[in-house]
């Protein structure tokens, strides 16, 4: 895979719903071009994209896998990508690295869900975008009838790549001379066609279509040729943005003599060779064995091992040009979303985007004392992954796995388990209730122990009231009833006491406490004694004080077509949520806003990626604490208490 340029380079990214065959695509075009000699199934377990040991397991692709195509004397930088919504992550990774996409559509199935998403997702990368609807040799296919459904639901602009009448039309609309040359009656000249469809293309005004059958090898030397012909090459891409080290806005060219920089769009976490980088060369040239910088780290890294990848296999790669993709091994201090560049012309361009996770499930290790190793894999993974978080929660002392679904988290502790041999089971979280007082209360703290020799004496008097502050805390000593020096003790006991509440054993907050007299022994009184004293006033103090449990109150903005408003709001009414209002949104849709406890949310990316057939999407950030309910509280408290009790 030698000896290409940014001439003759095409860097595609393949998207779609799950199954709708875009590795058995990748397997025709391979097939087709004689690198191998038989076509690989996904069912069979040996496709060249799908090598991952879990993909091969599961079915289906976890992961993006870059897969070249040469053809023609010109290399085709496939990208395939996951169907499955829970990896996003792996489909934002791959279109940073793409000049274009080919979203496959299945023909017996139709426009799926994953085809909106992938359209919506090139779209938003400013991507130009084919189609390619596979599978057309099944039985009862309508072939023509999912053409029309693809123009009635994307818009006139996607045209039959063979319909010569309807390209002719669409070419004319994208300009003013064309367009009155083809009203006028007057045929294009074959050069005016190309430059007008690839125009067209390329500004996202055309959206070619093409048939086929990956399976039977139809239509892929079809759609090999139009990639060829129409895709734009690196080098027409527009300037890439970023900042310098001063961090002023500025620009790189895809252009090979300008200074070397590369985009880390991929990271992979192989058994054998380590942390492998998929960077797609922005600017100049990656020369084998050379030092680049890495903008974000500020450190230097070494170019020592290169090479071209084409799913597991790998080939050398003395040097890479702008435009072109290619992996690097053993990068010390490269992370996915790194800038690589020449020291002397530092750039760092901006970090692939990741959706905030929308589900968080709870992890623990069925071996006691592993907790370590769940962490050190967790942070191995998040190399390969940085779509998922983790978080250790200090209230609930729980760790949570943040991600888009249910699979990609099974994926994740499938992994752990397989690579770094930690077993782990999955548990709802733990809502970080907490506790605080509704009213005052005036309490004496005394401890007094006398057990031969030197004794303990503590004795004070303290007032706890509610709070705007977590905690305050004040004296108002006279008369030397406590000394000075054993303030700092009282406080220390009533801050450690803050922890855990007297109902459910939650962190106390918002409350005030004020030390206003008390007694000591010459002898016996020390600071711990004061410290217990204290901790003995608080426990008796805030029960005294009204006591209430509060729940955490989530801020949800809820995005969903207009058909599946009303389940949304009757949902969100049993989630004890409230709906604040409703905005309209560009191109259809509705942003629901809406408050609800976080105890009512925690699945509600499952449900409502099943009551929208997964259409729907949702943020939720914290927005406050509130009073739980008393029948709720009664129940939480009285498991809290027969947890105790075991």
């Amino acid at each position: 895979m030698k000896g290409y340029t940014g001439d003759t380079i095409k860097n595609i990214a393949l998207l779609g719903h799950g199954g709708c065959g875009k590795t058995t695509i990748l397997e025709a075009a391979l097939l087709a071009t004689g690198v191998i000699n038989r076509l690989g199934r996904v069912e069979d377990g040996n496709t060249v994209s799908d090598y991952d040991k879990m993909e091969i397991e599961k079915g289906y692709s976890i992961s993006a896998s870059l897969v070249p195509v040469e053809y023609n004397k010109h290399k085709l930088n496939f990208i395939d990508t996951p169907g499955f919504f829970d990896f996003i992550g792996d489909v934002n990774s791959a279109l940073r690295a793409a000049e274009a996409s080919v979203i496959v559509v299945d023909a017996s199935a139709g426009i799926q869900v994953g085809t909106e998403k992938a359209w919506n997702s090139a779209t938003g990368y400013s991507l130009p975008k084919f189609f390619f609807i596979n599978k057309t040799d099944k039985e009862n296919v309508n072939a023509e009838q999912v053409i029309a459904d693809i123009k009635a639901k994307f818009g006139t602009s996607a045209v039959k790549l063979d319909d010569r009448d309807a390209l002719n039309e669409a070419i004319a609309e994208t300009d003013e001379t064309l367009l009155e040359k083809f009203f006028g009656g007057e045929e294009f000249t074959e050069a005016e066609f190309n430059s007008g469809l690839s125009s067209g293309i390329a500004s996202g005004d055309i959206v070619p279509i093409l048939t086929g059958s990956a399976a039977a090898g139809a239509g892929i030397k079809e759609l090999l040729d139009a990639l060829l012909k129409y895709v734009p090459g690196p080098k027409s891409h527009a300037p890439y943005e970023g900042v310098n080290a001063k961090g002023e806005n500025v620009t790189r060219a895809c252009d090979e003599n300008a200074p070397a920089s590369a985009f880390v769009f991929k990271t992979i976490a192989d058994p054998f060779v380590g942390k492998i980088s998929l960077l797609k060369v922005i600017s100049g040239k990656l020369t084998l064995g050379a030092d680049i910088y890495n903008a974000r780290a500020e450190k230097a890294e070494k170019l020592g091992s290169m090479f071209y990848l084409r799913g597991k296999t790998q080939s050398d790669a003395p040097n890479a040009p702008a435009g072109d993709i290619v992996a690097a091994s053993k990068l010390q201090f490269t992370q996915t979303g790194d800038t690589l560049c020449d020291k002397a012309n530092i750039i760092q361009y901006p970090a692939v985007s990741f959706p905030a996770p929308s589900l968080f499930i709870a992890v623990e290790p069925k071996v006691q004392g592993e907790e370590e190793k769940i962490g050190s894999g967790l942070h191995r993974l998040m190399e390969e992954d940085p779509s998922f978080v983790m978080e250790r929660n200090i209230e609930t002392h729980q760790t949570l796995l943040g991600g888009q679904g249910e699979i990609q988290i099974g994926i994740i502790t499938a992994k752990l388990k397989e690579k770094f041999g930690v077993d782990v089971e999955q548990k709802d979280p733990k809502v970080p209730y907490r506790e605080t007082i509704k009213g005052s209360a005036d309490v004496q703290g005394k401890h007094k122990k006398q057990s031969g020799g030197a004794g303990q004496y503590g004795d004070v008097h303290i007032r706890f009231s509610p709070s705007q502050e977590e905690f305050e805390f004040s004296e108002e000593l006279f008369g030397g009833s406590v000394p000075k020096n054993y303030v700092p003790a009282v406080e220390k006991g009533l801050r450690e006491c803050m922890d855990k509440g007297p109902l459910a054993g939650c962190k106390v907050v918002n409350v005030k406490a004020v030390l206003y007299d008390g007694s000591y022994h010459d002898v016996d009184s020390n600071e711990m004694a004061f410290k217990i004293a204290a901790s003995l006033a608080f426990k008796k103090g805030i029960a005294e004080a009204k006591p209430i449990l509060l729940e955490p109150i989530m801020h949800v903005e809820i995005l969903v077509p207009d058909e599946y408003m009303g389940d949304i709001m009757g949902d969100m009414n049993k989630r004890r949520g409230k709906i604040l209002g409703m905005e309209p949104q560009q191109g259809g849709g509705q942003k629901v806003l809406a408050e609800a406890p976080q105890a009512e949310m925690f699945k509600y990316a499952i449900m409502l990626r099943s009551m929208t057939q997964a259409r729907g999407s949702f943020a939720m950030s914290f927005a406050r604490y509130e009073e739980v309910p008393a029948h709720l509280a009664e129940k939480i408290i009285a498991a809290h208490k027969a947890e105790a009790e075991e």
